[in-house]
């Protein structure tokens, strides 16, 4: 995009329902591998409190969008779903858009001090020349007929015997037992990465004022034991993504570094769901980057369950206001 008279008819807005459509248009079928969010997640955004989400229009059509959600007891701003049309990727059009959104929350919110984002790539010299690198968690994916997914938990159950006594076995947290635990010493200091909360794409302090957004999300929780566990594991509700026509993502966040543990509880969250599943499954599960080989290795079957894409990261940067 030009800096002149084409930048100046850029407009931009708060989104609204009746946007959905022009939304979803932004990206194509073949944008994030086919499992793009904003269907699921538009009209809860639009919704949220401690959300904003901004469109920017050209002649009337929608053309990117990224929302902010305030989080760490308003200390902090979430950058979220940003996308660009794509044929206008490249023209600083994102940029812009970033930097009116950033403007809105300072001028607004003038409390927030930081902003948060998460990224699916390595991020560039230059970008961390701007960004502190917070955390990163590689991401394992698999994907089947969610019919094939009990004969897959089964054969690694047989195959990998996790507890000789199944009683010592994962464990489902309440929500009472969740939100205690994940502001515990043990879990901040030796399981999270960053020190940051990370669900599905969302990264957040473990401090008391996030716990609201983590109920909202209606999350599963499991560990590999109930006391000073080696694993934490967040599962998120399966949701329709453009894929196929029956295609469903889901997405596990363990944290921990015992393969072992990783392994149990990713398992558990799998049969947690089993029973919500059907049509075609995407999974993708987030982990310590040296663990992925070996929950690759632990993940070979018989069970017609495939790997849906090879190595890649998301990484969580920051920087201030």
């Amino acid at each position: 995009m030009s800096a002149g008279g084409e930048a100046a008819d850029v407009v931009y807005c708060l989104a609204q329902e009746q946007d959905f459509q022009q939304v979803l248009n932004i990206c194509t079928p073949e944008d994030y591998n086919g499992l793009d969010y904003m269907a699921a997640f538009f009209h809860r955004w639009l919704q949220e409190p401690g959300r904003v989400v901004f469109i920017a229009r050209i002649d009337g059509r929608v053309v990117a969008l990224e929302s902010a959600l305030l989080v760490d007891g308003g200390q902090t701003a979430v950058l979220q779903g940003r996308r660009v049309v794509s044929d206008l990727r490249g023209s600083g059009i994102a940029s812009a858009l970033q930097m009116h959104v950033t403007n809105y929350v300072r001028h607004y919110y003038p409390e927030v001090s930081a902003v948060r984002l998460s990224r699916g790539d390595n991020p560039s010299v230059k970008t961390l020349a701007k960004y502190r690198l917070i955390a990163k968690e590689a991401i394992f994916s698999l994907c089947c007929e969610a019919v094939n997914l009990g004969s897959f938990i089964t054969e690694l159950r047989s195959k990998h015997p996790l507890h000789a006594d199944s009683s010592c076995g994962p464990v489902t947290l309440s929500w009472r037992q969740a939100e205690t635990l994940v502001l515990s010493d043990h879990v901040v200091s030796n399981l999270l990465p960053g020190k940051t909360v990370i669900n599905d794409w969302e990264p957040l302090k473990p401090v008391e004022a996030n716990l609201e957004v983590l109920q909202r999300r209606g999350l599963t929780w499991i560990v590999d034991r109930e006391f000073e566990p080696a694993a934490l594991s967040l599962g998120t509700p399966p949701y329709a993504v453009p894929y196929r026509h029956n295609a469903m993502r889901l997405n596990i966040n363990i944290f921990g570094r015992s393969l072992t543990s990783v392994c149990a509880v990713f398992l558990a969250q799998l049969e947690a769901f089993l029973p919500s599943l059907k049509g075609y499954l995407v999974c993708h599960t987030y982990v310590d980057p040296g663990l992925w080989t070996g929950l690759r290795q632990f993940c070979q079957n018989d069970a017609n369950v495939s790997f849906f894409k090879d190595y890649w990261e998301e990484v969580i940067l920051e920087t201030d206001l």
